[in-house]
């Protein structure tokens, strides 16, 4: 792992040269060792705190404790401030400590929250408690750094506010409960150095930083043991037929790798309801309750989000097992037994964005960092969920990838359907109607088990649903992308979707709720929802009882057949010039099937183009 590290009378000697501001040089260096191009205020914090840390190390007789600035939690985006590496004092064994260290002179309490604080002059939104911080930053090492198996009291966490005073800051102490993690001001500098002393050793950390930096990446025994509790047995799965048939092929396969230390890549297709997330869950119980290494991972933001609230709630730690395709851009190779990707038809081409550290920027195929950190990554996938240009989760791309690097491919399909009622004549119907199997559409002849209707109007659409959910049901209307997508009005969302005198807005764009709006990850599962359009990209992955699906002029009925009408669509992913015509066609096609696919007991349909609602009577009824 790169990081800028320097022993703290190293530091101390770079900040007292005056021709080079001690901030410039560790911003240069974190370009170079890790691709960050910090702001100003973080090269004016690390001018007034890291002098500050150094000293008091100086002080307590521990110059040669190694300083790791900017460290980046393995596996994350996040970065804690400082953690020093040294001795322990009492049993001379590599010691930790995480700082995070804030110039805030006054803080309290955020309306009696005792995780939450309010700084002043920061703006009225409330900020995490440092120590809160601070402790997560510890659990996260404890739970994934190999070199911390088994030893959690090896790492400890301070906060570190040393330009305040106690009774600036009184009420925060409140929150410390344990020696594990501490809160120092300036007032109490004296009790931090004595504090320093009680952990380290007088002697160099170079080894003990070298120890942590070369370290295994992959989840804990204890951390394993807690998924198993919060997942396998609080959420039970009953897993069918090919269902079954999966999770016994990749089980066997991690046997088979870690006895043999080979590698092998399973596969495993179906369409949506299925049961490839049930399959996911039910092999990441079993694996953690197993004690092997093992990660879920999505290309969703949404479907992420959802499992870490339902699937791990009421453990924060078991959260940290659910990640995104590309958080493995530097995962060392086989650090985990297996890497489960959830949603592979979201796969990239490549991890890298805007936001890519310098250093990150490989050229190399996000498809090539998944296979690469697991001895057995497994893809569940659906191909006609591919529905943004440079997605690349296919079983052709996967096996070929498989093939260069001379890996042994299983792949299981799954012929079952279990969302949409379990109905296979509605999949198959649906795949006609967008002519996504080469077949002709044909009338809905009907299904005991689900429900397909024509709405008449938009108004009739939303009406139909609101019944549904007021019986108790859950219910959502999504919509193709064919209207613009206005930032919020303030704490007010802009009706965007107008047809015909009817509006409604898309859901939030982002992660913070706006008025009664829920966060655009938690559209599909929380209150509020019903009261926005979904679209495919928040929308994708879930299931609601009733379906409402809002058929945009990006398809419409001419000359005897659906066709698209790529100038609709107001999808900036389709206005690219390197997405070909073809390519639109298809997006524009399986964003449809995704749409028309996410209900289990019903969906509703209306298509604002008059002609395609006429094409549409002859399918369904009303």
């Amino acid at each position: 792992m790169a990081v800028v590290r320097h022993s703290a009378e190293g530091l101390l000697q770079l900040a007292s040269v005056p021709e080079r501001v001690l901030s410039e040089v560790i911003a240069e260096q974190l370009r170079i060792t890790q691709g960050v191009n910090p702001g100003r205020s973080e090269r004016r914090s690390w001018d007034r705190s890291l002098p500050v840390l150094a000293r008091d190390l100086v002080e307590a007789g521990l110059g040669s404790v190694e300083m790791l600035l900017e460290y980046q939690l393995p596996l994350t985006s996040k970065r804690a401030d400082v953690i020093l590496a040294g001795v322990d004092r009492h049993s001379g064994d590599d010691a930790y400590v995480v700082v995070e260290l804030k110039q805030w002179s006054h803080a309290e309490l955020y309306e009696d929250d005792a995780d939450l604080v309010l700084v002043p002059g920061m703006g009225n939104h409330p900020k995490l408690h440092p120590v809160v911080q601070v402790h997560g930053y510890c659990d996260y090492l404890a739970d994934f750094v190999g070199a911390l198996e088994h030893r959690r009291h090896a790492v400890r966490g301070v906060a570190y506010l040393h330009n305040a005073n106690d009774l600036d800051i009184h009420d925060l102490y409140d929150r410390v409960e344990d020696e594990r993690t501490r809160l120092f001001s300036q007032s109490r500098r004296g009790q931090f150095v004595d504090y320093l002393r009680a952990q380290f050793a007088p002697e160099p950390g170079a080894r003990a930083a070298d120890r942590l930096l070369a370290s295994a990446i992959r989840p804990s025994k204890q951390l394993l043991k807690v998924a198993a509790a919060e997942i396998k047995h609080r959420d039970q799965f009953v897993l069918l037929d090919q269902q079954r048939l999966a999770y016994e092929i990749v089980l066997h396969a991690v046997e088979k790798a870690r006895a043999s230390d080979s590698k092998e890549v399973v596969i495993v297709t179906g369409g949506p309801g299925s049961g490839k997330s049930v399959i996911a869950l039910s092999l990441l119980g079993e694996l953690a309750e197993r004690g092997y290494p093992a990660h879920h991972a999505t290309g969703s933001r949404s479907f992420t989000e959802t499992m870490r609230r339902h699937v791990a709630r009421g453990s924060t730690r078991t959260k940290a097992m659910f990640k995104y395709f590309n958080n493995f851009m530097t995962a060392k190779p086989n650090d985990l037994d297996v890497l489960i990707c959830d949603e592979a038809h979201r796969i990239r081409e490549t991890s890298a964005n805007r936001f890519t550290k310098a250093v990150e920027r490989t050229g190399r195929s996000q498809l090539d960092e998944l296979m690469s950190a697991a001895r057995v990554p497994v893809f569940l996938l659906d191909e006609h969920q591919v529905v943004r240009p440079g997605e690349t989760g296919t079983v052709a791309d996967i096996r070929a990838h498989a093939q260069t690097r001379g890996l042994a491919v299983q792949q299981v399909d799954l012929d079952a359907q279990y969302r949409c009622g379990g109905s296979r004549a509605y999949e198959e119907w649906v795949l006609r109607l967008l002519g996504l199997n080469g077949e002709d559409p044909e009338p809905w002849t009907g299904d005991p088990h689900f429900e397909v209707t024509l709405a008449d109007s938009p108004y009739e659409l939303e009406g139909l649903l609101r019944g549904k959910l007021n019986d108790g049901y859950s219910a959502r209307m999504t919509a193709g992308f064919c209207w613009r997508w206005s930032d919020p009005d303030g704490d007010r969302l802009v009706s965007d979707v107008r047809i015909d005198g009817w509006s409604k807005p898309w859901n939030v764009k982002g992660d913070r709720a706006v008025g009664d709006a829920p966060p655009s990850a938690l559209w599909a599962t929380m209150p509020g929802g019903f009261e926005q359009v979904g679209c495919v990209y928040t929308a994708q992955g879930f299931e609601y009882d009733w379906n409402g699906v809002v058929l945009g002029p990006d398809l419409v009925y001419r000359d005897g057949r659906l066709i698209t009408v790529r100038g609709a669509s107001k999808d900036p992913a389709l206005m690219k010039k390197s997405v070909t015509d073809e390519q639109a066609d298809r997006l524009i096609r399986n964003t449809y099937k995704v749409l028309l696919t996410r209900g289990m007991i019903g969906t509703a349909v209306h298509s604002v183009d008059a002609r395609t609602q006429e094409f549409l009577t002859t399918l369904l009824d009303r």
